[in-house]
């Protein structure tokens, strides 16, 4: 007869065992989930401003806010894997290093996207938080005043993964390692991903044309090429070429702007 501790042993053996396949089957099958997402992004207003893009900045440089269009649909990027969906936009733009070296680029803009799994009322992840689990003794917080309509561009009672952001406004700004970036040419803004899983490997973002099995390119995804804005007397004010367009003038408030 074996002793307490060897049985103790051999079933905790044999449930790590069928964990960590039952965890390697579910990790493997998300490539039997069809993905094809798609995305539209434009640019909206460009300024490039020069002074101290941060507070903590110790020097005067060229900064750029850049705010855009964004339409996108990622509901095919969640399946019963998808813990949460990290989306982001990207400013890319030629080193300026010279052509060999590879571009520049800045994320000026990101969120996550939590699944609809984060929201069940079991789920392990909300347990230390809940209500029920607090102190009884604190006092109830006094509840918050009505806010304004959310600016978020998603909503819990939708589907997760799709976006609407008409004229949005960036996070962060673009600066560049030489402290210029006003009449910069070949501008894009282009949209990433990064997927999440609750068991496995994570996986980015697969460009347009390319794809693996089941798992398409994103459809659209970069915006045309445009030209940031000159600082003021460098250039003519109230003007913005986008590369392959015609030539159209700035909005009242996208005009270049002035040191600071």
């Amino acid at each position: 007869m074996h002793s307490t501790l060897v049985r103790v042993q051999n079933v905790f053996g044999f449930f790590t065992t069928v964990a960590f396949f039952l965890a390697a089957a579910i990790a493997l099958s998300v490539v039997l989930s069809p993905q094809a997402p798609s995305a539209d992004i434009e640019l909206r207003n460009v300024q490039v401003v020069k002074g101290r893009p941060h507070y903590y900045s110790s020097k005067k440089e060229e900064y750029a806010h850049v705010k855009f269009d964004l339409e996108a649909d990622f509901t095919s990027l969640f399946n019963w894997n998808t813990k949460q969906l990290f989306v982001y936009v990207l400013a890319t733009y030629p080193s300026s290093s010279g052509s060999s070296h590879p571009p520049s680029s800045a994320i000026i803009w990101d969120t996550i996207i939590p699944s609809t799994s984060q929201l069940h009322p079991f789920n392990p992840l909300t347990f230390f938080t809940s209500p029920e689990n607090q102190n009884s003794k604190k006092k109830p917080k006094p509840k918050p005043k009505p806010k304004k309509a959310s600016s978020t561009p998603f909503h819990s009672d939708t589907k997760p993964g799709l976006l609407s952001l008409p004229n949005a406004k960036p996070k962060y700004q673009i600066t560049d390692i030489t402290g210029k970036l006003a009449s910069q040419e070949n501008v894009t803004l282009e949209v990433g991903w990064n997927i999440q899983p609750w068991v496995g490997a994570q996986t980015w973002t697969i460009p347009e044309g390319k794809g693996w099995g089941r798992w398409a390119g994103v459809r659209g995804g970069r915006s045309r090429l445009f030209e940031m804005p000159a600082l003021k007397g460098k250039k003519e004010e109230g003007k913005e070429r986008v590369v392959g367009e015609r030539v159209k003038p700035e909005a009242a408030g996208a005009k270049p702007a002035v040191d600071v």
